[in-house]
């Protein structure tokens, strides 16, 4: 069974350590206490929309985009196909938007939307 407080947590520590952070910096950017940022990068807190967005904030990474690659850990754990694609909905004006400092696990769904 999929935990999505622990798929949340480990893509939010992907990121963080791809960046080279520390707990402390990120925790003292998003305005988390050091212990609860920990918790929820182990899966051990379930985190409000607020915290997440005041976390990626701090990581310079959309919420959207971070969802999408807990979405996409979730497809792959449940066996589910998801086309290389970004929905119709997200409009290119949006995509355009998004800077191309991305994290490369977070950018790469994005790449044929801003062709």
């Amino acid at each position: 069974m999929v935990v999505l407080r622990h798929e949340i947590g480990d893509v939010l520590r992907d990121v963080r350590q791809r960046q080279g952070r520390t707990l402390r910096e990120v925790s003292h950017s998003a305005r988390v206490s050091l212990g609860y940022l920990s918790e929820v990068e182990r899966g051990q807190k379930e985190a409000s929309s607020e915290l997440l967005s005041s976390i990626c904030s701090a990581l310079e990474v959309p919420l959207s985009l971070m969802l999408r690659q807990v979405s996409d850990r979730v497809a792959d754990a449940e066996g589910v196909i998801i086309p290389d694609t970004v929905p119709q909905e997200l409009s290119r004006e949006f995509v355009s938007e998004i800077p191309d400092e991305l994290p490369e696990d977070l950018s790469r769904g994005l790449a044929s939307a801003r062709s």
